[in-house]
């Protein structure tokens, strides 16, 4: 992975306390517009995560299989990620 380690791995840890803070919620039987919320807090940081990885693997790895012919692989992966993220 080319990604930025270091704030992939913050977003991702910030990601995991809110999802523990979301079970904490959930057993305080907490209000449910409260948790709702902060469900779509947890998927937008996981979405960011998710963006900043699939932008480094075009810059680096699409990049350098265009280069060395390996494309069409690399091509077929992106294209599927491309299908479950328009579903």
């Amino acid at each position: 992975m080319r990604s930025d380690r270091a704030r992939v791995l913050r977003l991702l840890k910030t990601a995991r306390g809110q999802v523990d803070g979301l079970i904490r919620m959930v057993e305080d039987d907490r209000y449910c517009v409260d948790i709702s919320n902060q469900i779509m807090a947890t998927g937008a940081i996981l979405r960011t995560v998710n963006s900043q990885i699939l932008q480094d693997h075009l810059n680096h790895c699409v990049r350098e299989a265009m280069e060395t012919e390996n494309a069409e692989e690399k091509i077929t992966e992106i294209m599927s990620i491309i299908d479950k993220l328009a579903k």
